[in-house]
């Protein structure tokens, strides 16, 4: 498998200013040249290590979850890494190995490796190789819902996850599912969409799911409200409720995207 990562550095003065880039009030393209030295930050706790954060709970922008691209260097890590008890998280490692400590179970995540971390949980995470650790970090406020609890962690690999053949495509476009979709604990999904060269969604979807997506792999030309625009790996795209969607591969290779969306909830009717 390939997995895209931020190129962090710094563009030279000669690059042109025009880019992808954009923001509006349905969608919003972060290019993965976006994703410099300049934007990366720092959080509290987090040793030798810094941030993309692409989506954040903000008006007129992400209501219900943040995204993260956490980079740790030899020797870093958290030994608290999440501020929020009542937050859920979802980590996804691209690239190097990241020793995940989870209410005293240890799991070493390479590259593909997938931990769901419920609301309230004791965990950890550091780099033990020379090389930095790269890995997306999704939290959400955990819905509670009475009768239902909280979901236990896991740890997985997409390598041990069969991808699902959507409907009448002959597996040109297929989905990595990490959670079961009828267990109702769970409030959010994070997927692996996965094209085929001619693959497509066909249709414009329209529907109550908030999207964060980043691209893994290959290239693809996405319909985002009434625009089309190019993405590639490394470029990542937020979409609110409602927003029409529809994308085709558009290169040689796959093109393929971690997915995250709300579910299993009744939306609020407060705001």
């Amino acid at each position: 498998m390939s997995y895209a990562v931020p190129p962090g550095g710094l563009p030279p003065q000669t690059r042109l200013t025009t880019d992808r880039a954009r923001f509006t009030e349905a969608y919003a393209v972060i290019p993965h040249g976006s994703m410099t030295d300049i934007v990366a930050s720092y959080l509290p706790h987090w040793e030798q290590t810094r941030c993309w954060i692409l989506a954040r709970p903000l008006t007129g922008f992400a209501e219900t979850f943040s995204h993260y691209v956490m980079e740790v260097e030899r020797g870093g890590g958290a030994d608290r890494p999440e501020p929020d008890p009542d937050a859920e998280g979802v980590l996804f490692v691209t690239s190097g190995r990241v020793r995940l400590v989870v209410d005293g179970h240890v799991s070493l995540l390479e590259a593909g490796g997938y931990a769901y971390l419920p609301p309230g949980i004791h965990w950890t995470a550091h780099n033990p190789l020379a090389r930095p650790a790269r890995f997306h970090w999704i939290r959400k406020a955990y819905e509670r819902v009475e009768g239902l609890d909280a979901p236990p962690a896991f740890v997985t690999n997409e390598k041990d996850v069969e991808p699902v053949p959507m409907p009448d495509t002959d597996g040109a476009w297929t989905t990595t599912r990490f959670v079961d979709l009828g267990d109702l604990r769970h409030d959010l999904h994070v997927n692996i969409v996965n094209f085929e060269p001619g693959g497509a969604i066909p249709f414009p979807e329209t529907h109550v799911m908030e999207h964060g997506l980043y691209v893994l792999e290959g290239k693809g030309v996405y319909l985002l409200n009434t625009d089309w625009v190019e993405v590639e790996a490394g470029d990542y795209m937020w979409l609110r409720a409602f927003c029409p969607q529809a994308c085709y591969a558009g290169g040689p290779g796959r093109f393929r995207y971690l997915l995250y969306k709300d579910v299993n909830r009744h939306p609020k009717l407060r705001l």
